[in-house]
């Protein structure tokens, strides 16, 4: 089960407009089914989401394989892993149960993730986009977990941003992805993130961030990763430091 790295872009569309994202996949599973684990979801959390889909409760045990709250997607995740379970795979009943079981939900059900702009709080697609070029990503984790809180859309407007998105040339779409990251890191901090440096410093096209959560990305043309970009990221702070490929034709 894959889950994403933050998102390329997430704000409001238009000051009274809804939340919207670009999701930034990531093939790396943040949750895997562990027999004897526990179910690393609330049990009440488990049961509305059965309850949504009319299942029974499997019983899944499950393990985070990266940090939970770090804006991975691991909760989604640990839900159609449970969905998965009981033979359950249609996209918008599970986009729905998420809904009903979290309040929010990221795309992770859907074929392409990234090929949609996608409202969290209403768990649907608003739009198809073109999906983001191939790119290599290097990143890690900044900061305490946060975990989603439904109830908060106090995010910068990306209007203008999600306009300018096309797919096709990928440092417009890091140049956009840095954009967003920063009106988010303005408004709702933390004021010492270093990733932006990070990325002007070890020559990345921009950099990315999970708008909620502590995932932060540098976004690099494929093969053009920097040997020492893990290091410096890990000397900066950043913790659990992963490198994916994500993007490119469907």
């Amino acid at each position: 089960m894959s889950g994403h790295f933050g998102e390329w872009m997430q704000g409001r569309l238009g000051p009274g407009g809804p939340l919207a994202l670009v999701t930034l996949s990531c093939p790396l599973s943040p949750v895997e089914v562990s027999p004897g684990a526990g179910p690393l979801l609330p049990p009440e959390r488990i049961a509305n989401f059965c309850a949504a889909l009319g299942v029974a409760d499997p019983g899944l045990g499950l393990v985070a394989r990266l940090p939970l709250g770090g804006g991975t997607g691991a909760s989604t995740a640990a839900l159609l892993q449970i969905a998965r379970a009981v033979g359950f795979h249609d996209p918008d009943r599970l986009a729905a149960a998420c809904l009903a079981a979290e309040g929010a939900s990221d795309p992770l059900m859907l074929a392409r993730p990234d090929g949609v702009l996608w409202a969290p709080r209403e768990g649907r697609a608003l739009a198809k986009v073109a999906p983001p070029p191939a790119a290599e990503i290097v990143g890690g984790f900044w900061g305490p977990p946060l975990p989603t809180d439904p109830s908060d859309i106090a995010f910068p407007d990306i209007a203008d941003l999600f306009r300018l998105w096309s797919g096709r040339d990928l440092p417009l779409c890091a140049e956009i992805a840095s954009e967003s990251a920063r009106r988010t890191t303005t408004a709702r901090g933390p004021a010492d993130d270093p990733t932006a440096t990070l990325a002007a410093d070890l020559g990345a096209l921009g950099w990315a961030r999970a708008h909620t959560g502590s995932a932060r990305a540098l976004i690099y043309a494929p093969g053009t990763v920097p040997a020492a970009a893990e290091a410096a990221l890990a000397e900066a702070g950043l913790t659990d430091i992963v490198g994916f490929r994500t993007g490119g034709p469907a």
